[in-house]
């Protein structure tokens, strides 16, 4: 088992929100309490959450995103520049869709050191060095998602000459927040990104040249973007991604094996981890891991799904994880949910104890793979 992220036994980050903390936004929405009690409510389900995490036996924690009500709007409308706007329509998932909201640029992207999820980081770090003593882990969303999700007409016309042109300040941002994460202590990093899932379904992208995106050459674009934001990071800091094919009470989005991004995301792209989606038939076979280099970046195996209840059978587990090492070598493989169990504040459609369930699952299989 390693001592070092990404870890054996991992998670991709959030977690359902407790009923008392859906209660307290509802109050708090409602003007029957006020910010400070709303914060105290969450800093203390926070608290009782990282204490579970640890008891399942896992060496990092994440704040569960309680914080958040979107995996990724909620960083990109604190980005300078960036505005979350209402749209006519949301996210079409596999039969439901989201609210309507969607990424505006209003003015020249950066990163500002007001940004609320650096304290966010800062309070689960101080926590954790209080109470478990594990490594803390924060996720945020890839600088791909804004650019792949941004609709026609939401670049005003006044800051930037066509989506194009964004790409420099987006990369400048993102390598500022990786700067500004690190002097607050954080040694281990995600980007959250649907992306490159979306590069894999014919379907997602004809909607992309639907909104002005030119797909030809898009991976090599997109791990261009992704390796000039990571480049020089500190030496001593993880930066994993999770490629997410749509998280949304337990629906889908995107369908289709790795194989037409595998060369660029995991031979090109230079991250540490990747957290892929192996948990349904939608995401092919393992042939595309033949593509990860030999060394020290990991694939993590995302084969027990957040999406519902029932617990995988651990030999099926097991068999699946040898499998996959026919083209990977099993020391660069790694074991942890499909998802996070609430990519948004509605969550999946399991219950906690189910949650708590699948983690532990994770922790005792990887316990017994790489002992």
């Amino acid at each position: 088992m390693t001592t070092s992220p990404p870890f054996r036994a991992d998670i991709v980050g959030s977690f359902l929100r407790p009923a008392e903390l859906a209660h307290a936004r509802s109050r708090h929405a409602a003007g029957e309490i006020d910010s400070a009690e709303l914060d105290a409510i969450v800093d203390a389900k926070i608290a009782d959450l990282v204490a579970k995490e640890a008891d399942t036996g896992l060496r990092l924690a994440t704040d569960g995103e309680f914080r958040r009500s979107w995996w990724h709007f909620d960083f990109f409308g604190f980005l300078d520049g960036v505005d979350i706007v209402e749209l006519d329509h949301g996210i079409q998932f596999h039969g439901v869709q989201t609210k309507p909201r969607g990424v505006h640029i209003s003015g020249p992207i950066g990163f500002s050191p007001e940004h609320p999820f650096l304290d966010h980081f800062r309070s689960l770090k101080d926590l954790l060095e209080r109470t478990t003593g594990v490594a803390p882990k924060f996720s945020i969303p890839a600088p791909t998602v804004l650019d792949f999700r941004l609709e026609p007409g939401h670049i005003a016309p006044d800051s930037y000459d066509g989506r194009e042109a964004i790409v420099d300040d987006l990369v400048n941002a993102y390598r500022d927040a990786v700067q500004a994460f690190y002097d607050a202590g954080a040694r281990y990093l995600q980007f959250d990104d649907t992306a490159w899932a979306y590069l894999c379904s014919e379907a997602e992208l004809a909607k992309a040249r639907d909104r002005g995106i030119d797909t030809d050459g898009i991976a090599e674009r997109y791990a261009s973007l992704l390796n000039r934001v990571l480049d020089g990071r500190p030496d001593d800091l993880v930066v994993t991604t999770h490629v997410c094919r749509g998280n949304f009470r337990s629906t889908w989005i995107s369908s289709g094996g790795y194989e037409p991004v595998a060369e660029q995301l995991l031979g090109v792209t230079d991250y540490d981890g990747y957290f892929l989606e192996y948990d349904s038939e939608r995401a092919g076979g393992f042939e595309p891991l033949r593509f990860l280099p030999e060394g020290d970046k990991t694939v993590v195996l995302g084969l027990i799904t957040s999406k519902s209840g029932e617990l995988e059978n651990v030999n099926d587990v097991k068999k699946r994880i040898d499998e996959a090492s026919a083209f990977a070598p099993l020391g660069q493989l790694a074991l942890s949910p499909q998802c996070g169990f609430a990519s948004t504040e509605e969550g999946n459609e399991l219950t906690e104890d189910e949650q708590w369930a699948k983690v532990r699952e994770v922790v005792d299989i990887a316990a017994e793979i790489w002992r």
